[in-house]
C-alpha cells in the first residue's frame, strides 16, 4: 500500500536557491514542448501521440535536468496521456457523462509556470537526522555553476520528519510560489502490517461550500467543517485590486505584469489552502479507519446565479473540480476510496422528520417546522452520509478549523454567520432559483 511523506526544501545559499528554480522551471518546459508535441499530433487524424520525438527534447534539456529527470517528465506525460485515454474510452462507452481534456500545460513564462518536477527512485537519496538532506541529479550545465564534478549530485537540507517508512517511489517536488519555498512529496510503499492504524470499514461523507468550504461527517461520529470566509474575503480583495489596475489600462482587453502576478498570487493561495485543507483531511480520515469516502455529484445543483458577490464564490473561487481531483489522489496515496453520489436535497432536508419543502435555510441555519435548528453544512454532510450508510454512530461535538494562512487551525467556536447564502445553498424558496448554466469548474484564469 502507498503512502506518502510530505518536506520543505531548503537551498542553503541564493545561488543554490535560483539553479533549484532553474531546474524545475526546465523541467516545466520540457513538459510543454512535450505536451504541444502530442497535442498536435491528437489533432491530425492520420497521427499518433506516441510519434512524437520526444528523443530529441530529452536530448534539448539533459544537459540542465539530467537524462534520468528528463525521462520521468516524459514519462509522466505518457501516463497522462494514457489517462486521458482511458478516460476518453469510458465517455464513448457511455460510462462518463464528462468529455474528458487532453492533458494541460504547466503554464508558460508570461503567466507563471507550475514548478514541478519529478525524479525517479533510484536517482534520490534522503539522509533524516540533525541535518537532514536530499541529494538529486541535475544536468551537467548547472553542475558547472555549482562548481560540482560530474559525478556529484546537488546536495539540499529538508525539514520535516517522515511518517512512512517503506520502498520510496518517485520523488515530486514543487515550488509554492506564494511561500516562496520548494515542497517534496515522497511516495512510498508500506506493508499492511505495518500500518499504523489499519484501514477498518468505516465511511464519510462530505459537502463542499463556499462559506463554509468542507463539512464532513464520518460513520464514526466525528464532524468537521472547515470555515473559508477569511480565504474568501482576501480573494475578493485581490479581485478588486485586479480590476482596480485594469481600469487603469489605456486598453482594457490587455494585461500587465503586475495584473498577471495578482491573478497568479490569488490563485495560489487558494490552491495552497485547498491543498493543505486537503491532506489534513484525509490524514484524518485515515486514523478513523476510513476506507470509503463519498462525494457530491453537483452536476445540476450550481446554477448562475444573479448576485455577483455568489457568482464569485461559485465559480472562481469554489474551484470544485479541482478539489475533488486532488482529494482524489491524495486518498489514493491513503488508500481511500472516492465515490461520486448525487447530494440533491441534502441540505434542507430536516434530519429528525424527513421534511424537506417546508424547512428553512437562512444563512448557516437550517430550520424545521418539528422544531429543528442545526448547522446546514453539517446536516448536509451528515444525511448525505446516511444515505449511503445507515450505520452511522452519534455525533460527536465538531471540529471548526480556520486557515491562518500557514494550516489549517482548530477553534472551539463555531465560524459566525454568513452574510448571504450562497448559489447551492438557496432553497428557502425554490420558485426564486435560476435555472441557468451549471459550473463545474473554474474559470479560465484560474
Amino acid at each position: 500500500m502507498k503512502r506518502a511523506n510530505q518536506f520543505d526544501v531548503h537551498p542553503r545559499s541564493a545561488k543554490e536557491h535560483e539553479v533549484f528554480k532553474r531546474w524545475l522551471d526546465a523541467s516545466a518546459s520540457l513538459w510543454n514542448e512535450t505536451n504541444y508535441a502530442r497535442r498536435q499530433a491528437f489533432l491530425e487524424d492520420d497521427k499518433s501521440v506516441w510519434d512524437a520525438d520526444t528523443g530529441k527534447l530529452e536530448g534539448k534539456y539533459k544537459e540542465v535536468l539530467s537524462s534520468s529527470v528528463a525521462q520521468q517528465i516524459i514519462r509522466k506525460n505518457s501516463e497522462a496521456w494514457r489517462s486521458f485515454f482511458s478516460s476518453n474510452e469510458k465517455y464513448h462507452a457511455g460510462k462518463l457523462d464528462k468529455r474528458p481534456s487532453p492533458p494541460g500545460y504547466w503554464g508558460n513564462e508570461e503567466d507563471g509556470r507550475v514548478l514541478r518536477t519529478y525524479v525517479r527512485n533510484d536517482q534520490y537519496t534522503i539522509e533524516y537526522g540533525n541535518r537532514s538532506r536530499l541529494e538529486v541529479p541535475i544536468g551537467s550545465e548547472l553542475k558547472d555553476e555549482l562548481g560540482l564534478n560530474r559525478n556529484q549530485r546537488l546536495r539540499v537540507e529538508i525539514a520535516g520528519d517522515p511518517k512512512w517508512s517503506g520502498e520510496q517511489n518517485r520523488l515530486e517536488i514543487v515550488y509554492d510560489e506564494t511561500a516562496e519555498s520548494f515542497r517534496a512529496f515522497q511516495p512510498v510503499t508500506v506493508d499492511n502490517s505495518r500500518l499504523d492504524s489499519p484501514l477498518a470499514s468505516e465511511e464519510a461523507a462530505l459537502d463542499v461550500g463556499a462559506n463554509n468550504l468542507v463539512a464532513c461527517t464520518t460513520t464514526t461520529g466525528q464532524q468537521l467543517l472547515y470555515d473559508g470566509r477569511d480565504l474568501f474575503e482576501e480573494f475578493r480583495e485581490t479581485t478588486e485590486r485586479i480590476a482596480y489596475y485594469q481600469s487603469l489600462l489605456e486598453n482594457q482587453c490587455e494585461s500587465s505584469k503586475r495584473i498577471d502576478r495578482l491573478y497568479r498570487k490569488r490563485t495560489n493561495r487558494r490552491d495552497h489552502a485547498q491543498d493543505t485543507l486537503v491532506r489534513g483531511l484525509v490524514e484524518r480520515l485515515h486514523d478513523e479507519g476510513v476506507s470509503t469516502l463519498y462525494v457530491g455529484d453537483i452536476k445540476g445543483v450550481l446554477e448562475t446565479h444573479w448576485m455577483p458577490r455568489v457568482n464569485e464564490k461559485t465559480h472562481n473561487f469554489w474551484a470544485y473540480r479541482r478539489l475533488i481531483n486532488r482529494l482524489e489522489c491524495v486518498c489514493e496515496e491513503y488508500g481511500i476510496g472516492v465515490e461520486e453520489e448525487s447530494e440533491a436535497w441534502t441540505s434542507q432536508t430536516c434530519p429528525t422528520c424527513g421534511e424537506r419543502k417546508a424547512t428553512v435555510r437562512h444563512e448557516d441555519l437550517l430550520a424545521c417546522s418539528c422544531g429543528f435548528e442545526g448547522h446546514a453544512d453539517l446536516v448536509a454532510s451528515e444525511s448525505f452520509l446516511r444515505r449511503q450508510n445507515s450505520r452511522v454512530r452519534p455525533m460527536a461535538r465538531p471540529v471548526y478549523l480556520k486557515w491562518n494562512n500557514h494550516e489549517w487551525r482548530e477553534h472551539q467556536n463555531p465560524p459566525s454567520i454568513a452574510v448571504e447564502t450562497t448559489a447551492n445553498e438557496e432553497y428557502t424558496n425554490q420558485s426564486t432559483a435560476s435555472r441557468g448554466n451549471v459550473a463545474l469548474g473554474e474559470t479560465q484564469n484560474d
